[in-house]
């Protein structure tokens, strides 16, 4: 917004509500207060009460479980995945949990519950992997090899969350097809986890891991539809609604 327009409208604000002209003075604030200088449309600014928070939220679930994935199944050769701690912590787990309390500022009790759940699962997940916590030092015999009691504590943690991933998939069974099918996939990947750790199956792990590309696209797509509607881009990805608007 160029600073000599934005002051002439400020100038404006005084004298019309001197004349008492308030539905004038309306059209010149937008729903968030603020003045609606339109100077420059070539930078698109959206002013809201609050912004929506749901496409941070999905987008960090999709790039912690794209980047799961990816050095799930061992991409490049690549054995050792703790380059994902940090993205798990800060975007994953971090921004994830702010998009939650958003949620809970604007009244949506699903996102509310969703988005912090995960952003404790990148948490989680991320822990294990840093020296500090001794997570996989408790599993790590004299000789530097894990124990067979790690995979099966990583089964039971994946079952743990498939119960809950299950809670959320029937929650958003009036949402939209794309959330729904994200929570879905989610849920056959888990199990996939907890059967491949549990039965120490690399075959069934690079599987689940695969069904993780899914899931991220998924998630990408949901969020991309809310980040780039609104008339913010000429670009509208439909989510296909799964119940007929009234």
């Amino acid at each position: 917004m160029s600073s000599s327009s934005a002051t002439e409208i400020y100038d404006q604000i005084p004298k019309i509500e001197q004349n008492g002209d308030s539905q004038h003075l309306e059209r010149l604030r937008t729903a968030g207060g603020h003045v609606d200088d339109r100077s420059q449309p070539a930078l698109p600014v959206v002013h809201r009460s609050f912004a929506n928070p749901a496409p941070l939220g999905l987008l960090s679930f999709a790039t912690g479980i794209f980047l799961i994935s990816i050095l799930g199944v061992h991409a490049r050769g690549i054995q050792t995945p703790n380059v994902l701690v940090g993205v798990l912590l800060f975007f994953g787990g971090v921004c994830q949990f702010i998009s939650g309390i958003m949620e809970f500022v604007a009244g949506n009790t699903f996102g509310a519950t969703v988005f912090p759940s995960y952003a404790a699962f990148n948490f989680s997940y991320a822990m294990i992997y840093i020296p500090g916590t001794g997570i996989l030092a408790s599993y790590t015999d004299a000789n530097g090899q894990l124990s067979a009691d790690f995979n099966n504590a990583l089964g039971m943690y994946c079952w743990a969350w498939f119960i809950l991933t299950v809670i959320f998939t029937i929650a958003a069974m009036r949402s939209s097809w794309v959330l729904w099918f994200t929570l879905f996939f989610l849920d056959i990947e888990l199990v996939l986890l907890a059967c491949g750790y549990m039965l120490d199956s690399s075959s069934t792990l690079v599987a689940a891991n695969s069904v993780g590309f899914v899931v991220a696209f998924c998630s990408y797509w949901a969020g991309c539809a809310g980040l780039w509607s609104g008339g913010l881009t000429p670009i509208d990805l439909p989510t296909f609604a799964m119940t007929k608007q009234t």
